[in-house]
């Protein structure tokens, strides 16, 4: 397992950074992401296999959360554009020493303010059907199951999820 820097009981705001989806921090947060998924499901998608430019700030952001005296990132998300206005939420997770504390939400909120800040209305992306956490937060977020958007997904396993917005675009 990953070692990530444990988070006091009481935690300031994070300060979310954007950073290239290659940062030591991003990749280090997606590796725990994958290793619990692994554990969880027996499989899920490499996060090395996703090219670097994937979120690139062309079509996309990716952020890290840090909290002020902890050394190292504690969580971790991105958006990337899939279509003209819709954006796929990607690699969102939290180490588990800090969970419990909003930063997932707080993460989420980031992302879809800065998407829909350059015109994005439609967000998409997938969970796993035991992760009831995820599952809560999207929901309360606004979140709706639909379809599966990635052929070939395990629909007992996977979870497909969308929300619409206004776009704030100036």
């Amino acid at each position: 397992m990953s070692h990530l820097p444990a988070a006091p009981a009481y935690l300031p705001s994070p300060h979310l950074t954007a950073v290239p989806y290659s940062h030591p921090d991003a990749r280090r947060l997606t590796r725990a992401l994958h290793e619990e998924q692994m554990a969880l499901y027996g499989f899920a998608d490499d996060p090395e296999e996703t090219p670097e430019d994937a979120f690139h700030p062309e079509h996309g952001l990716f952020v890290i959360a840090r909290y002020e005296g902890i050394s190292g990132a504690v969580g971790c998300g991105g958006w990337r554009l899939l279509a003209p206005c819709t954006a796929e939420i990607k690699r969102m997770y939290v180490a588990t020493t800090a969970r419990g504390r909003g930063l997932g939400r707080r993460i989420l909120d980031h992302l879809e303010r800065q998407a829909a800040g350059r015109g994005i209305s439609r967000f998409i992306l997938e969970t796993g059907a035991r992760n009831e956490a995820a599952l809560a937060l999207y929901e309360a977020s606004g979140y709706r199951l639909t379809a599966s958007y990635v052929p070939g997904r395990n629909l007992e396993v996977n979870r497909a999820m969308i929300k619409c917005v206004q776009p704030t675009e100036s």
